[in-house]
């Protein structure tokens, strides 16, 4: 991306990504590297018209002074078909340069046809050290930050800002704000901002951990699901939660470890720790932490295997060299309009035949092996693997 705005060759294009990543100041930055025109609207606040003055603009732009505009459409998943319509020829004749900005799905939740005519980025919700650096440069720029006052942030309101904001920089800078705008200074003007100050203005519990606690805490949970020990990754997710930090992100790893080390063992734990995330965010707390409960103790007692982490990482591999087409008798003869032949279709059989499935020079590669425990031993014969 860095190369294709440096030499202004990035197309139109979608930003997918949770809250305060920088999906729109990115964009700004684009349309001021590119010295373009940039033209901002909200999906939910516009509409036909809107994108129609923009697009009319854009032309004259184009054609007088050779100059591209670039729109940016944020929360562009609420636009309907026939508002998307509107931008589709704008953007193949490439009158505009689009820019959908989204914390929804964009494959699911977007008009096909404008997808399948942008290249999709996706952003990450934002690091500790991250945050961090947010937070000191809001507090040294004098044009656009804080840094005409003279505030100094103890290690317990840095901590506070920066985990209960979950990724999320804007939510960061804004409880900053607030924090040093509502905080009066003393006599010589400055401004200290410790835990407590931090806390009402983050509006969340006060987190109990500095970055070190917190980051051995998620691990000691971790390690306790793969473990098998219930009692102590119980625990471990309360002494998170009961410090301040987002309850969904402990969902989150409990999905991850139902994959990673129960996986096909037990698949329905990876159905008990997804109903706890749906549980939380629908429930909140402290109600949520009833069925996250649960679904911890699921997974913990669970019989674990990791052979999906071994299949996925060995394909991964496999999938980075160049290896024969694929087999003639897979390959699809609707697009070449060819005869193809070979193909033996499992029902025919029973359900299952054996044939050849793998390109001819890995076609002896094992990828998947079942373990011997839980569910899992018995696909060794359903699935006639070894």
């Amino acid at each position: 991306m860095r190369r294709a705005i440096l030499a202004d060759r990035l197309g139109s294009c979608i930003f997918y990504g949770p809250p305060g990543t920088g999906k729109t100041t990115l964009a700004n930055v684009i349309a001021n590297t590119t010295d373009s025109k940039f033209f901002y609207l909200n999906a939910v606040s516009s509409g036909v018209s809107d994108a129609k003055a923009v697009i009319e603009a854009a032309k004259n732009d184009l054609a007088l002074f050779g100059k591209k505009t670039y729109l940016l459409l944020d929360e562009c998943h609420r636009w309907n078909k026939a508002q998307s319509d509107s931008v589709l020829g704008a953007i193949e004749k490439g009158e505009i340069v689009f820019i959908g900005s989204t914390t929804e799905n964009p494959f699911a939740g977007m008009t096909k046809a404008i997808v399948s005519r942008c290249r999709v980025f996706e952003f990450l919700p934002l690091g500790y050290d991250d945050l961090l650096v947010g937070l000191h440069r809001a507090l040294s720029d004098k044009k656009n930050g804080l840094g005409n006052y003279e505030v100094t942030l103890t290690p317990e309101a840095e901590t506070q800002f920066v985990l209960s904001s979950n990724g999320d920089l804007r939510t960061c800078l804004n409880a900053l704000e607030l924090a040093v705008l509502s905080t009066p200074g003393d006599p010589s003007g400055k401004i200290v901002i410790d835990g407590e100050i931090a806390t009402q203005s983050t509006q969340k519990t006060k987190i109990s951990f500095d970055q070190s606690g917190y980051y051995d805490t998620i691990s000691a949970f971790c390690k306790s699901l793969r473990g098998s020990d219930a009692d102590a990754a119980v625990y471990y997710a309360m002494r998170l939660i009961g410090a301040g930090v987002d309850p969904l992100l402990v969902c989150r790893r409990l999905i991850v470890h139902a994959a990673e080390d129960v996986g096909l063992a037990d698949p329905k734990a990876m159905i008990m720790a997804v109903s706890a995330l749906t549980a939380m965010e629908k429930l909140g707390l402290p109600e949520g932490k009833i069925p996250l409960t649960e679904a911890i103790i699921y997974v913990a007692k669970s019989p674990k295997s990791d052979s999906v982490v071994k299949a996925m990482t060995k394909a991964d591999e496999l999938a980075k060299g160049v290896h024969d087409d694929v087999p003639v008798y897979l390959r699809d003869p609707n697009y070449k309009n060819i005869t193809v032949t070979g193909y033996k279709y499992p029902h025919d059989y029973g359900g299952y035949v054996e044939q050849q499935y793998l390109p001819d020079d890995i076609k002896e590669e094992k990828i998947y092996f079942p373990s011997d425990n839980g569910e899992e031993k018995k696909y060794k014969d359903i699935w006639r693997t070894t």
